[in-house]
């Protein structure tokens, strides 16, 4: 297989629920981006699934849905001027876990936990920078999942 590295799960016939499909940030330093990311995914109980060595680090269940990786023009990585990335929460708490696991993991907080929108009755977000300044939402839109 090269230079890469694949983690394949048995693919079941239901649709698996979770990151968007395969969004990418890029990093100028794949290491310590990887080891952010790893903090931040466990939360969603998702792991590496792709590692190209020295050039990205691909996060998912049983595709490619998040991945951090080094711009393959070799230029200097750098934030997008209004892109944000939005993982979806299985409940308020994970949105909560997520939001401290980047904080502690070195990223900034963009917004604390707790409920948006007019009287507080929209989604429930918390937002967050990671170390190389990509901005994040993670929320739950409804009800907890049980």
């Amino acid at each position: 297989m090269n230079d890469m590295t694949v983690n394949l799960k048995a693919a079941e016939p239901q649709r698996v629920r979770g990151l968007p499909g395969h969004s990418t940030v890029g990093t100028n330093n794949l290491e310590a981006a990887a080891e952010f990311y790893d903090r931040l995914m466990a939360v969603f109980g998702i792991g590496r699934f792709l590692v190209q060595p020295g050039r990205a680090v691909y996060y998912g269940e049983r595709t490619l849905e998040f991945g951090v990786i080094k711009p393959f023009d070799g230029r200097p990585a750098n934030v997008g001027n209004g892109g944000m990335v939005a993982f979806e929460a299985r409940s308020r708490a994970q949105v909560r876990e997520a939001h401290a696991t980047a904080l502690s993991a070195g990223g900034s907080d963009e917004g604390a936990p707790g409920p948006r929108g007019e009287n507080g009755e929209g989604p429930y977000c918390a937002y967050f920078r990671d170390p190389e300044g990509n901005k994040f939402l993670v929320y739950r839109a409804g009800p907890d999942e049980t």
